[in-house]
C-alpha cells in the first residue's frame, strides 16, 4: 500500500509574525521558514506504518512556489520515498489544494492520504475534510490514535472531540488529519539529509493535473490585533465583583 502525505511550508512556528508596511500579508522576505509542525506529525504516522510493515511507500507532496522543494526535501530526509511538488505562482486556498490533491491521487492511487489538521499560518482547517469530500472517500479528522489493519483493509482513528474520544473504524482508501498528541516526530540525520538530496521529486503544474487555480477570496487588508490592556491589581473580591459586573457585564 502507498501513503501519499501532503506538507505545507510556512513561516516557522518560533517566528515573530510581521505584517507588511502596505498591509497587504505577512511579511516573508528574509524570515526563516520550515514545514508545518501538523504535517510533521502527518509524516511521521505514515513513516511508522511504513516502519510497521503496513505500507510499501511513503510520497510527500508540496505545492507552491519553487522554494517549498526546500521543505519537500526535509520531508526525504526524514524518510519519505519520493516527492512530488506541484508548482504554483499566487497563494493557494483550501478548495484549490483539496482539487490539486484529488488530481495527484488519481495519479499515484495511494491507500492512506495523510495531512495535518491545518495550516499555521491560516488555520483553515478544511483541506482535508475537502479532498475527502472531492474523492468521497471516508475521512477521521483531528486523529490521536491510528491503527492499520492491513488484512481487513481498513483503518481505526481515535479523534479528539469535545466530549472526549471518539473512535472511527474507516475503509481503505481513507483521509486522515493528524492533531498534536498523535505522535512526536523524528529529526532528520545527517547521513539522511545527504541522502534526500538524491531522492526524486516530480514536478506537476496544475494545468498538467487540469485544475484551474481560482479563489472566490479576496484578501482586502492584513492587520495586526489591537495590543493588549495592562492589567490592574485589585485590592479587594468585592472591587473584582464590581468590575466584572459593570465594567465587564459577564455577571
Amino acid at each position: 500500500m502507498k501513503i501519499m502525505v501532503a506538507i505545507k511550508r510556512v513561516v516557522d512556528y518560533a517566528v515573530k509574525i510581521r505584517v507588511k508596511s502596505d498591509k497587504s500579508g505577512v511579511e516573508t522576505q528574509n524570515v526563516k521558514m520550515s514545514m508545518n509542525p501538523f504535517c510533521e506529525i502527518a509524516l511521521e504516522e505514515a513513516l511508522r506504518i511504513k516502519e510497521a510493515g503496513m505500507a510499501s511507500e511513503v510520497v510527500a507532496v508540496t505545492m507552491g512556489l519553487k522554494q517549498c522543494v526546500d521543505t519537500l526535501r526535509t520531508g526525504l530526509a526524514m524518510g519519505a520515498d519520493r516527492g512530488i511538488h506541484v508548482e504554483t505562482g499566487g497563494p493557494l486556498y483550501p478548495l484549490s489544494v483539496a482539487k490539486l490533491l484529488r488530481a495527484l491521487v488519481e495519479v499515484e492511487k495511494p491507500g492512506l492520504l495523510i495531512l495535518g489538521k491545518q495550516a499555521i499560518d491560516d488555520d483553515c482547517n478544511q483541506t482535508g475534510q475537502m479532498v475527502a469530500g472531492l474523492l468521497n472517500w471516508p475521512q477521521g479528522t483531528f486523529a490521536s490514535k491510528v491503527v492499520l489493519d492491513k488484512e481487513k483493509q481498513v483503518v481505526t482513528v481515535d479523534r479528539e472531540v469535545d466530549g472526549g474520544l471518539e473512535t472511527l473504524c474507516l475503509d481503505l482508501p481513507a483521509v486522515i488529519t493528524t492533531d498534536l498528541r498523535l505522535n512526536q516526530p523524528r529529526y532528520a540525520t545527517l547521513p539522511n539529509i545527504m541522502k534526500a538530496k538524491s531522492k526524486a521529486i516530480k514536478k506537476f503544474s496544475p494545468e498538467d493535473l487540469n485544475v484551474e487555480i481560482k479563489s472566490d477570496i479576496e484578501e482586502v487588508q492584513v492587520t495586526e490585533p489591537p495590543k493588549r490592556k495592562a492589567g490592574v491589581i485589585l485590592s479587594s473580591v468585592d472591587e473584582l465583583i464590581d468590575k466584572l459586573k459593570n465594567e465587564a457585564r459577564v455577571i
